[in-house]
């Protein structure tokens, strides 16, 4: 076992060991010239025999203090107060025992900015005091002397010594410091850090077996090969257990993943994506959508309104004017609608879009059937945030239109969509105001023994279809992403989605593989 060790040691880590074993107290400079090895090798060989239990590495931070090139002009020319208090002394000996601060400025040589900051150290000290706004000095500032300061000696300790341990300062100068920690920009700090080693049983005993210094062979040439020099070379052996750093390699974001894997199912199945902006008017969120202009989703408390702009660009009349007639009456598709007075300023009202489906219908506007259309996107609604809603999400859509189109075939692009995914699903009839034989779907989730709703689904109302001239059945379907998400991660607060919790994106996989159930 000591051999296996032994031999799957560096040579780095042996030519430390051999510098120990003549002397346990040399430092990793001495090391380092004793050995011809540079002093990172050291500290690194160091690192590596520690983990392997043979020797103890001890680390000691030393802290050092020296003066900044402002410390140093303050050391040799005077810090601002003390100029302050020498011009007061000398005002004081003229005779003049009130001065202004321009006066003062003007003999000790001064900035406005040193000038406001030193009164207060001024008046802190006794030296001097206010009166009127101008600097009267005090007998303690008359009989202060410059030289004999605590401050001055300090400095000029430091002007001296260039730099200094932390650890070798006089105590007389305790109280200095204490003053002039809040005034760091006249002092550098550094600080290095000193090791010393110790040799562990382990490392006595290896010194005991004794061990070869060989340079290793990191990788073999093409030369090496054909002369057969690769027989004398000497290889350094692996522990194939040894604990290797944790990876974390860039990934893609799970939310963002599961968005691309959705995208890339729909283009598989031959869907066309189709694109748009968050920011939609009313007409086309709702009213084509045959949503009543008093349904409770366009309530404030629902939806959010955009004052800028207040107003949308409606689509051209004809387009208006049948919509119009499908809320009135139904126009003809045989419905009686919805019995009210449309109001075309409010399908004018600017929101942010609370579906995707309102891309859906725009797609029909601009294309003719047979077409197969999905959609991705931010959606918005006013929901209170808690472990399950959020105001904004995302939400995935999509249509099917053609002759041969029906609601089975609608069941059987759904189910073919959420295998791919690797869920099992069922269907439950549902109710929504632009689909009729409208379903939800639900997927089975095993650790709960339970079924979650994933998604509404249905065939477009005439009263959707008949203003922009669609005369072909039309299956549409959506779903929202974050649940799904939350299902595929384990995750039961959807608000984890959006946290930047490095801990959890690093414990995710890369890619995420779901059995098909």
């Amino acid at each position: 076992m000591l051999e296996q060790v032994i031999n799957e040691l560096h040579v780095y880590e042996k030519k430390l060991l051999n510098a120990l074993s003549k002397d346990v107290n040399l430092t990793p400079e001495e090391i380092a010239e004793v050995e011809e090895m540079p002093v990172k090798a050291v500290t690194s060989a160091a690192g590596m025999l520690e983990s392997k239990d043979i020797i103890t590495v001890n680390k000691n931070a030393i802290e050092s203090i020296s003066l900044s090139d402002e410390g140093i002009d303050y050391a040799i020319n005077g810090l601002p107060e003390h100029k302050i208090l020498q011009a007061l002394q000398e005002f004081s000996k003229e005779g003049k025992l009130e001065v202004t601060m321009d006066e003062v400025m003007e003999k000790a040589e001064v900035s406005r900015p040193q000038m406001n900051f030193s009164i207060g150290i001024l008046m802190r000290h006794h030296w001097a005091k206010m009166n009127n706004g101008k600097l009267m000095i005090t007998d303690e500032g008359k009989s202060a002397d410059l030289s004999e300061l605590p401050q001055v000696k300090f400095l000029k300790y430091l002007l001296e010594h260039k730099e200094v341990l932390n650890e070798a300062i006089p105590e007389e100068f305790n109280n200095v410091r204490k003053e002039f920690k809040k005034r760091k920009e006249l002092f550098d700090k550094t600080t290095r850090q000193e090791f010393s080693f110790n040799l562990n049983q382990k490392g006595t005993d290896i010194l005991k077996k004794g061990f070869t210094i060989k340079n290793d062979a990191t990788q073999l040439t093409h030369e090496q090969l054909k002369e057969g020099t690769w027989k004398d070379l000497h290889y350094r052996g692996y522990d194939i257990h040894a604990s290797a750093p944790k990876n974390f390699p860039g990934k893609i974001h799970p939310l963002q993943q599961t968005i691309e894997e959705i995208r890339s199912i729909f283009i598989d199945m031959g869907f066309d994506e189709a694109k748009g902006t968050i920011l939609e008017s009313a007409f086309w969120n709702f009213d084509m959508l045959f949503q009543p202009q008093d349904h409770a989703a366009r309530e404030m408390q629902d939806t959010f309104y955009v004052s800028n702009p207040s107003q949308a660009k409606l689509p051209n009349k004809e387009l208006v004017e049948q919509t119009r007639a499908e809320h009135e009456h139904g126009g003809n598709t045989g419905s009686t609608g919805w019995n009210y007075k449309w109001d075309e300023d409010i399908a004018k009202q600017m929101v942010l879009r609370t579906h995707t489906t309102g891309l859906s219908v725009r797609h029909l506007s601009e294309n003719q059937p047979p077409l197969k259309m999905f959609s991705v996107g931010r959606v918005f609604r006013r929901e209170t945030i808690n472990y399950k809603h959020l105001p904004e999400f995302h939400q995935v859509e999509g249509i099917v239109a053609g002759e041969d189109m029906s609601f089975k075939n609608l069941l059987g692009i759904l189910k073919e969509f959420y295998r791919k995914l690797g869920f099992k699903v069922r269907f439950r009839p549902a109710y929504f105001p632009y689909t009729y034989l409208s379903i939800e779907s639900e997927i089975y989730v095993p650790e709960k023994k339970s079924w979650m709703e994933l998604g509404g689904s249905g065939m477009f109302r005439p009263e959707v279809l008949e203003p922009l001239g669609i005369e072909t059945q039309v299956a549409a379907f959506g779903l929202g992403i974050e649940r799904l998400a939350m299902m595929r991660y384990g995750i039961e607060d959807i608000r984890m989605l959006y946290q930047s919790d490095i801990g959890w994106l690093r414990e995710l996989p890369v890619t995420r593989n779901i059995k098909d159930f």
